[in-house]
């Protein structure tokens, strides 16, 4: 997979961006506390109208401004470059990150983040291994889950009443029934994406290690019987343009099976988008999904301020509101604590066909650092070819 090579015009976003929080802060008597978030549009308008208008009414003299850098791991990426540029001086111009799982490993290895979860009050809520491992990376007191998202396989039981149950018989149906799996590879989302690293966990010995290290240079060289099993798999299958595309494609009955984002999936069956009757499974061993995290970066101006916030954003009522209510994503604390938030029927809703403790044994995390970007340049080399 080739390295991402931020452009200048984003950078210079973000330069402009930390000047204007910057100007808001000396033109008036409120603090302003700086929220980053990498992701979609949809996360900046949470913080300014959904997160910002209840602190804010908390703390009077504070005002809350979110600066979105952009979708994917870009958008952690522009973080990352950000604070690393502010290294030398005394006060960073961010005081609340939002990151994904992959970036805050090599954040909290440079000394970019503040511990700070071991006096957060909500810190307690949330005891998922992803609270203190990112991808191979002990993160333990410097992240807070925001929200999971997790991968699942979406079918269409009108043309599959029966739908397989593991990567094994996945891979054996298949071959029965030819193009009627779509996915998109490793290219258009990271739907496909993690569905190939599922592949890898089911199909190889190494589940464990390809998620939490350590790195071994000789692991390539035993993939070759899975990566040439994905090849065959992938001459039977639709590949579809993305995530979205999956879902079209499903809609139209082109394919009646393909891996999506179950956050997405439930946003377009809420909009009317994806026909009612399509559900979801969570094949053995298990598929992967990541955390966004809330960060605090070590020499945030207002640290305080910052945790705070993220108290806030993390607490039951707010989680079950914002994060399930607004968005359909799971939350980031222990779904335990935010079930007497939601009414029955939200909570039927999001876990109608993934319970929690399915999510608990079945939900996986990406791989470690190194491993994510073996498996795909490997994918590239053997199964693309």
């Amino acid at each position: 997979m080739k390295a991402h090579t931020w452009k200048p015009s984003a950078m210079k976003a973000l330069v402009l961006g930390l000047g204007f929080a910057a100007g808001i802060h000396q033109a008036g008597a409120a603090t302003t506390l700086n929220v980053f978030t990498a992701g979609d549009d949809n996360m900046v308008a949470y913080v300014n109208d959904f997160l910002a208008p209840r602190f804010e009414a908390m703390h009077p003299d504070v005002t809350v401004r979110a600066l979105g850098t952009g979708t994917g791991d870009a958008g952690s990426q522009a973080i990352y470059e950000t604070l690393s540029a502010q290294r030398n001086q005394q006060n960073w111009g961010i005081d609340v990150a939002v990151v994904h799982q992959r970036m805050a490993g090599q954040m909290v290895e440079e000394g970019l983040l503040r511990r700070y979860t071991d006096d957060l009050d909500t810190a307690a809520l949330a005891t998922g291994e992803n609270t203190r491992n990112a991808l191979g990376v002990n993160v333990e007191g410097y992240v807070m889950p925001m929200f999971q998202s997790q991968i699942a396989l979406a079918y269409n039981p009108a043309l599959l009443a029966e739908p397989p149950q593991s990567y094994a018989e996945l891979a054996k149906w298949v071959e029965e029934h030819p193009k009627a799996f779509g996915y998109n590879g490793i290219t258009g989302g990271m739907a496909g994406v993690g569905f190939v690293f599922g592949w890898m966990y089911a199909f190889t010995d190494m589940a464990d290690t390809l998620q939490n290290g350590p790195w071994d240079d000789e692991a390539p060289a035993r993939w070759n019987d899975a990566l040439e099993g994905l090849r065959a798999f992938n001459d039977n299958v639709t590949l579809t343009p993305g995530n979205a595309g999956t879902m079209d494609a499903m809609n139209r009955g082109e394919i009646s099976m393909g891996p999506v984002w179950m956050d997405m999936y439930y946003t377009w069956k809420a909009d009317g988008r994806l026909n009612p009757d399509f559900r979801l499974l969570l094949p053995e061993p298990g598929m992967p999904g990541q955390p966004m995290y809330y960060t605090i970066p070590e020499r945030a101006e207002h640290a305080e301020l910052a945790a705070a916030f993220i108290s806030l954003a993390t607490s039951p009522e707010v989680q079950a509101a914002g994060i399930v209510g607004e968005f359909n994503w799971f939350p980031g604390i222990d779904a335990e604590h935010v079930r007497g938030e939601l009414s029955d029927a939200q909570w039927e809703t999001l876990y109608a066909d993934v319970d929690p403790e399915t999510l608990a044994t079945r939900g996986f995390s990406m791989p470690q650092t190194d491993y994510f970007r073996a498996i795909l340049e490997a994918y590239e080399a053997q199964v693309s070819r």
